[in-house]
Formats: C-alpha cells, structure tokens, sequence
C-alpha cells in the first residue's frame, strides 16, 4: 500500500560499540517508518492492506494489549486510507505498571487515530477476541478485515522479509557484512520474514530473535510456522534449524522491564539519542548487549539491530523507569 516511508536508514552505532568494546554495531531505524510514529508493523502491514482493499473491506478489525504497537498502527494505517478502524484491547496480560499506562502513549494515539476500543479480557489466545470482534461487526452488515495480534501471519512475514533485502543492499553500498542481525521476537511474524528473506538474499547472515514474551519455545514455534508458510508462498528455502530465538532476556513476564531493559533504554539514549521503549526494541537490545558481553562475537565483526519502533510506550511507564 505504500503507507511506510522506505528503506528505512541504517546507522553505526558507534558510542554504543565503543562502550562495550565491539563488535562494531549498526541499527536498521524500523521506527522511522514514518506512519503514526512509525515501526515495523507498517511494513508487515503492506501486503495484508492490499489485501483488505482488495477484498472491498470498509472497517479494519485488530487487537492487543493497551499499550501495543501494532494495534497504534493499524489504527493510523486506518485513519490514513479513510477507513474505520475497531481494535480488540486486552486487559490482564500486563498488570498496569505505572498510572498512566491506561491512558497515555499508545492509548492516547489510538483515540486520535479515530479508532473504536473494545476493552476485553485477555484469555491467552491471542486472536480469538479479535476474530469474535470481526464476526460481530460482519453480523451487523459491516465488511471487516481482521488483520491478526502482532500483524503476525505468513502475508505479514513476506511482506517483512523486504527488511532483508535493504540491509542487503545498503550493507554492500557500507562495505560490511553483517554476521547477525538481533531484534526482539515476540508475535513472531518479523522473525518468520526475516528468516525466510535471509534465506534467499543473506543466506551467510544469522537472524536472532530475542524473546520478549517470556514463552521462548511457543515464540520459536510460530516463527516455524509462519516462516514455513511464506516460504511456501515464494517458493524459497526454509530450514528451521536456522530459527534462532534467544532467551532469558524478557524480564519477569511480557510487558514488564527489568533492570537490564531499563540499562538498555538508557544506554541507548545516553549514547546514540535513541529512544528504544520497555516492551520491545528495549528488551531486544537488552538481549543483543548480553550477548557482546559473552563474546558472541570478534571486536572486528558488523551486527546489525533491528530497532522495531514503539517510543511512545516510553511515555506510559515513565514512572517505572526512573528517568
């Protein structure tokens, strides 16, 4: 649909690198997607946009917890093509962690979007509220398209795997070859589109996902599946041995920084002006830092850290950070 302003950059990281000693360290600015305060949704949400459009769809339906950022972009991606926009909000999956989480952040740019909340229980299933949401606005006469938890199915991972192809492209035009590329895994639909492009495009790259769900093994096993299912789709490789999720960094449960989620933040700020939030990109980056420390890799190596977006979640747990 074009909604997303890209390629988006990628930039040296060099405080950061310089801080813990290398390997050198570059980030793919996810977050400057541009739509609605930008992230990597936008781009995921390319292919299954057309394809609301297509269908004749007159209402997008989507969901997740108050302060989710893919819901904040389906909501913008809605409020930009002129359609209505009703977003399934859980409660219970994160017990608010500062006062205001309920209204500010993501929340906030949800009612300024335009969207229509419907606050539901959270069960542990991450689509069904969704799904019933759907159904009951197709009851009532309406055309929805129920665009899934995260942006997370095999349409969402083809479309994300175009990530690959311009860090490909810009890290020949930068002279370096990445050894890894580190982001946070959590919906797992990134992951499964970053596997299956590395497959084809940088097949001598490693894709790690840092898991920020607290449920490693489920998280690996989605990206299976939906990378699985994309690569059916462009009749690419897929070898699910080359599914690396990484755990340990997720803090007590999803949706609760910890003390090294809070270092990252600020590292990250300190050093390199960028705001990185306490759910996501904070918990990825967090996980990428554990990994220099344990010299995962040679100083003279180039890794890449896919920053998804999310900044303004930092507004709602402002009290919980101590900054």
């Amino acid at each position: 649909m074009g909604l997303a302003s890209l390629p988006t950059p990628l930039e040296p990281m060099r405080r950061l690198t310089a801080y813990l000693g290398g390997p050198r360290l570059w980030v793919k600015r996810e977050d400057a997607t541009g739509l609605g305060f930008g992230g990597n949704k936008l781009r995921k949400l390319d292919y299954v946009l057309h394809d609301a459009v297509a269908s004749k769809a007159d209402v997008l339906v989507s969901g997740g917890v108050v302060q989710s950022n893919s819901q904040r972009q389906v909501a913008a991606a809605a409020a930009k093509l002129g359609m209505e926009c009703h977003l399934a909000v859980y409660h219970g999956r994160v017990a608010p962690p500062a006062p205001e989480y309920e209204t500010s952040g993501n929340a906030l740019l949800n009612r300024l979007f335009g969207a229509h909340l419907h606050d539901v229980p959270w069960t542990g299933n991450r689509n069904a509220a969704i799904e019933e949401l759907g159904n009951r606005l197709r009851a009532e006469g309406r055309r929805p398209y129920v665009v899934p938890y995260g942006v997370s199915n095999p349409l969402g991972a083809i479309a994300y795997a175009s990530t690959i192809v311009e860090i490909a492209e810009q890290s020949r035009g930068l002279g370096i070859r990445p050894a890894a590329i580190v982001h946070c895994t959590g919906s797992a639909g990134t992951q499964a589109g970053l596997v299956v492009g590395a497959s084809v495009a940088m097949p001598e790259t490693r894709i790690i996902g840092v898991d920020v769900d607290a449920e490693p093994e489920r998280v690996r096993s989605d990206v299976i599946t939906y990378a699985r299912a994309a690569a059916d789709l462009i009749r690419a490789d897929f070898d699910e041995n080359h599914v690396e999720v990484v755990a340990g960094h997720a803090g007590p449960a999803y949706g609760v920084p910890h003390a090294a989620t809070i270092e990252a933040i600020k590292l990250a700020g300190a050093l390199e002006a960028l705001p990185v939030d306490p759910v996501y990109s904070g918990k990825g980056l967090a996980g990428l830092i554990a990994l220099v420390r344990a010299k995962r890799w040679q100083p003279d190596t180039d890794v890449v850290f896919i920053h998804t977006g999310g900044a303004p979640a930092l507004f709602a747990y402002q009290s919980v950070l101590d900054i």
